[in-house]
């Protein structure tokens, strides 16, 4: 069995896939920290996959058995998006009426190409037959929470629990599986509780942002 881990957080579940003992690798079209093995962009490939069957994607390189683990880009479904819709955001306070307009427009066409995407990454696993397991924040309000048809099978509602070094929630969609539901016997690992607020927006430190030790628990937990 191989793991093919997608898009941001992929590399921290990836290495604690290898751990223990899977093949694992990381698909994403940054390299920040040099171990990224398919730097691709990932939004064109599931396009691609749906659109056009015959040509060759990253979706070919999963056999049989094989599994995905997408950590979906939350830009345009996270709980702050309506304010900008409204032009009720902070950074926005100076801004026309036009300058606000035009800005939730070129939002509102953003927003349909990740739902787009996340749409077509699940009806390209369903028509192959892939397990995908999928995440996205949980904080509400969230625009998948409120309109997407397909309901997480899962959500963690405080990741500190199982290791994590935040609490923020999270939701999981299981497609051609269902969780595990595996007893973990063993101590819970306590680690140093930080906020959004003490984390930089270098793209380096958010993609990081889940634990090591949350990652090798979730897996054994709910994936193997």
């Amino acid at each position: 069995m191989t793991f093919h881990c997608f898009f941001e957080q992929s590399g921290t579940f990836k290495n604690e896939f290898k751990k223990l003992g899977y093949e694992a690798y990381d698909y994403d079209i940054l390299n920040d920290f040099g171990q990224t093995d398919f730097q691709v962009d990932l939004f064109k490939e599931i396009e691609t996959a749906y659109e056009r069957e015959r040509e060759r994607t990253v979706f070919d390189r999963i056999k049989e058995g094989d599994q995905i683990v997408a950590f979906f880009p939350c830009t345009r479904f996270e709980c702050k998006i309506p304010l900008w819709f409204r032009g009720q955001a902070q950074q926005q306070k100076s801004w026309t009426e036009e300058k606000k307009l035009m800005y939730s427009m070129e939002l509102q066409k953003e927003l349909s190409d990740f739902y787009k995407w996340f749409s077509e990454l699940i009806l390209v696993c369903k028509k192959r037959s892939i397990p995908l397991i999928i995440e996205n924040p949980y904080t509400q309000p969230h625009y998948l929470t409120q309109f997407f048809p397909i309901k997480p099978k899962l959500i963690d509602f405080d990741r500190s629990e199982r290791g994590d070094n935040m609490k923020k929630p999270t939701q999981y969609w299981f497609i051609n599986r269902e969780p595990s539901n595996n007893f973990i016997f063993e101590p819970q690992i306590i680690n140093e509780q930080r906020t959004h607020d003490g984390i930089s927006k270098n793209r380096k430190t958010v993609r990081s942002m889940i634990a090591p030790e949350y990652a090798n628990r979730f897996i054994r937990e709910f994936i193997l």
